[in-house]
């Protein structure tokens, strides 16, 4: 990779980019001895989706990165697709001398002899120096289908009550569930999803995973976690649905109605998020991360060297709510490194004709804030303003939603449908909304009600796009309290972490 000073227009300084060049799922998230490795479908010639390989990097805390050379290159089987990696604690595969190790298991994607048709296999590679060079498994692959086109993104646990692994794969627009007692030979388990959920496009990416409910002891429900690819006929573009049910190590039983949808972000830029495996620092919780980007313009957003963003690390848990129970995602503690300045606002009056805030520029910020309703039909905050930008977070009272308008955050002009508004339905808690709120250069995430919905989208306002404002529409809202962190960059405070070796 080239030297990059990290400084370029768009670039964002707290969320995870590639060094140069394109970059699209993540891909490989494992946790092993004090590190925590982020794989991604990466292009080293372009910055367009283009032939795979597995970019590298590191963390120590899931917030400073250090980029390492590429992991995986295409072979004789194909191009490196997305996939899973795993710490195989006692060396099920015979690859580590009876000691642990790292082994990929991933997508190759080619096509069958003498013909355009294409062909989609799982393989292996395996790594005995934590991860720094990796070794194809010289009986690649091991697991094909010939009767599905679309046959890809392995997920692999270890399933403690059966005492093997498991592998949950998308396969056309339904998961298969595979299982395993060396990762080498697999047996299909069970299918999932034929007349379940969101169908609008071929799914992609699953990960099956158990996940604690907050205040309950000891109870647990397992999710599974579906990517679902653009449709032309759909605004919303390429996005994520979960389902929350039962596994028995064989099949996985959805606990809700087969037509009922739920969607892990509300926004427009989640896409392709994975849990990292081995990781156990939070308990029974889950790290998750998601390549931050839509499939209806990711080859197109107007960044120049490098394109496309991870997004904030979360922590994954459930929470029963009025409905039922509820994916929660909240940003991971480390992020409060980056804090720097603080400004404090409370016991405001949100009025149509007062901005609080108009003395206030920031380029890089995290805010919690929380509102009451008052006699407003519509408040919220508008972020990255100037007289001919903004981007508005706002709660429509009216309808109980929850939206991001991007119609006028800066340039939308390469997609006619990046400026939109989109919105998910939300109560008010007691009249009051609590949101979380994290901007960086070309992004805006948001958290509501700790974590119950989220919306992610991107951004791309000009640099001098730098003003807020909290608005109320009808009424006046009430504005209880807000913490507003400007926030280092982490280029800034870890740059020697942060280099680019080829």
């Amino acid at each position: 990779m080239s030297t990059t000073d990290y400084k370029e227009r768009y670039r964002p300084q707290f969320h995870f980019t590639p060094a140069t060049q394109w970059m699209n799922d993540p891909n490989g998230l494992v946790f092993f001895e004090g590190e925590y490795h982020l794989f991604y479908q990466f292009h080293p010639d372009g910055t367009t989706w283009g032939p795979m390989h597995w970019g590298h990097a590191v963390s120590t805390d899931l917030v400073n990165w250090e980029h390492l050379p590429i992991a995986l290159f295409p072979d004789q089987h194909g191009y490196i697709f997305s996939g899973s990696a795993v710490v195989d604690w006692n060396d099920t595969t015979g690859f580590f001398s009876g000691i642990p190790g790292l082994v990929a298991i991933f997508t190759h994607a080619g096509t069958y002899p003498d013909s355009d048709r294409p062909r989609q296999r799982q393989s292996l590679a395996y790594s005995t120096d934590k991860g720094r060079t990796w070794t194809m498994y010289e009986g690649n692959p091991v697991l094909s289908d010939e009767h599905i086109v679309d046959f890809r993104d392995p997920k692999v646990f270890w399933h403690e009550n059966s005492t093997r692994w498991v592998m949950s794969i998308a396969a056309g627009d339904r998961i298969r569930f595979y299982t395993s007692e060396n990762l080498k030979e697999w047996s299909f388990a069970s299918e999932f999803g034929a007349k379940e959920g969101s169908h609008d496009g071929v799914w992609e990416c699953p990960d099956l995973i158990e996940l604690p409910i907050k205040g309950e002891s000891n109870r647990t429900k397992w999710v599974l976690i579906v990517s679902i690819g653009d449709h032309a006929d759909m605004p919303e573009g390429s996005r994520t649905q979960y389902f929350i049910g039962d596994f028995d190590g064989t099949t996985f039983t959805n606990n809700s109605s087969p037509d009922t949808i739920l969607w892990l972000d509300h926004g427009r830029d989640n896409y392709a998020g994975v849990t990292w495996s081995d990781s156990n620092a939070l308990g029974k919780e889950k790290l998750f991360i998601g390549w931050m980007s839509n499939w209806k313009y990711a080859n197109i957003t107007p960044t120049d060297g490098w394109r496309s963003a991870m997004t904030i690390p979360r922590v994954l848990t459930l929470r029963g709510e009025p409905e039922g129970l509820c994916l929660i995602q909240t940003p991971i503690p480390a992020m409060r490194t980056l804090r720097n300045q603080l400004h404090r606002l409370e016991h405001v009056a949100i009025q149509p004709t007062h901005n609080q805030l108009v003395d206030l520029q920031a380029e890089l910020y995290e805010i919690e804030l929380e509102i009451e309703r008052g006699s407003a039909t519509e408040f919220g905050l508008k972020i990255r303003t100037s007289e001919r930008e903004e981007t508005i977070i706002g709660y429509d009272a009216v309808n109980n939603a929850l939206f991001i308008d991007r119609s006028n955050s800066g340039d939308t002009s390469f997609h006619t449908q990046f400026a939109c508004k989109h919105s998910a339905p939300l109560m008010l808690n007691n009249e009051k909304i609590k949101l979380h709120i994290f901007v960086d250069q070309s992004s805006v995430e948001v958290f509501a009600n700790d974590g119950k919905l989220v919306l992610t989208d991107q951004i791309f306002p000009d640099p001098s796009s730098t003003g807020l404002e909290l608005y109320a529409i009808s009424g006046e809202a009430i504005l209880i309290s807000m913490s507003l962190y400007t926030l280092e960059s982490m280029y800034t405070i870890n740059r020697s972490r942060v280099r680019n070796r080829s």
